[in-house]
């Protein structure tokens, strides 16, 4: 049997236990408003925002059960999942009311103005347990504008990603991102980060601005040496740069990297990208910029006067 099985929802949604008690865990709530205001960050520090600002979430397992309905995107959180989570498998007797009382706190934070005994709209008891019905999560604004971006033209990915990346402060959940329950969404947002930063450096490459890819990526490749992209696109950038030899001690300094971390040989596409370099090649050379269009003045006295009659002279009539 279920910790909750002897648990039933009232009609409104709330739960029994602490009910209408503040508690330690609670916050003031000024902050909120309503649930159509109410932001969620999680691409960084965990926190949300209300129409005046930062919400305060009280302590801290009462924020983690909110950061965990977060991280599961719109669908249900069993309670004994909650617990589980957030007493990491060893929970004391009390759990079950602990997290009733934890709920009723957020609702309360979350939608200040909300009448008694009216459903909320945000944190939501949903059998076994809760969800929270919100899209305004930085994290899915972060995936759909990378999403937009494959479908455009370089010149109109580039805003997309920029935008994408702007909403980056740090390592996704913040505090919570070391818990096993985060582990994996915070891996998946890190992945798509990389992705949308390679993206734009192609993009920037694409649109003729190869030195901005070069301080970016420099950086990236510090941080993630056996990620070949990164190494890729940053020597592409180089060289288009008229930097031939920065170029090619960029993929060596790749290739040592990469042979002393994991006892290996670079990829193919790095492999190809050296020769190519080597030899200039025209396939990694960009097409010159088209430039303003040149007339061809023609000197009034080379053309021939055409007679009064319309015909020209020597022409037969």
């Amino acid at each position: 049997m279920s910790r909750t099985s002897r648990h039933e929802e009232t009609a409104d949604g709330e739960r029994c236990g602490g009910l209408g008690q503040q508690g330690s865990d609670g916050g003031a709530g000024e902050a909120g408003g309503r649930a159509e205001d109410v932001r969620f960050r999680v691409l960084g520090p965990f926190e949300i925002l209300g129409a005046r600002g930062p919400i305060s979430l009280g302590g801290p397992r009462q924020r983690a059960l909110l950061a965990r309905l977060v991280a599961a995107a719109g669908t249900v959180v069993s309670t004994d999942t909650l617990i589980e989570d957030l007493y990491q498998g060893r929970p004391p007797a009390t759990a079950v009311g602990s997290v009733h009382v934890y709920v009723s706190n957020l609702r309360r934070v979350l939608e200040p103005a909300r009448a008694p005994r009216t459903p909320p709209r945000l944190l939501v008891a949903r059998r076994p347990g809760y969800l929270l019905a919100t899209t305004d999560v930085d994290a899915l604004r972060f995936g759909k504008l990378v999403t937009d971006a494959e479908l455009r033209p370089p010149a109109e990915a580039l805003p997309l990603l920029e935008e994408a990346l702007g909403l980056w402060h740090g390592v996704p959940y913040g505090e919570f991102a070391d818990e096993l329950w985060a582990a994996a969404e915070v891996n998946r947002l890190g992945e798509l980060r990389m992705n949308a930063i390679e993206s734009r450096a192609q993009a920037l490459l694409d649109v003729g601005r190869p030195q901005p890819v070069i301080h970016e990526l420099e950086s990236e490749t510090a941080e993630h040496p056996l990620r070949e992209r990164l190494w890729w696109l940053r020597a592409l950038a180089l060289y288009r740069s008229g930097r031939q030899a920065d170029a090619l001690a960029t993929l060596r300094r790749a290739r040592k990297v990469i042979a002393d971390q994991l006892g290996l040989d670079p990829g193919p596409e790095l492999r190809e990208l050296e020769k190519d370099i080597l030899r200039q090649a025209q396939s990694i050379t960009p097409p010159p910029e088209p430039g303003p269009v040149r007339l061809s003045l023609v000197r009034p006295e080379a053309v021939a006067p055409v007679p009064r009659g319309g015909a020209a002279a020597g022409e037969e009539r």
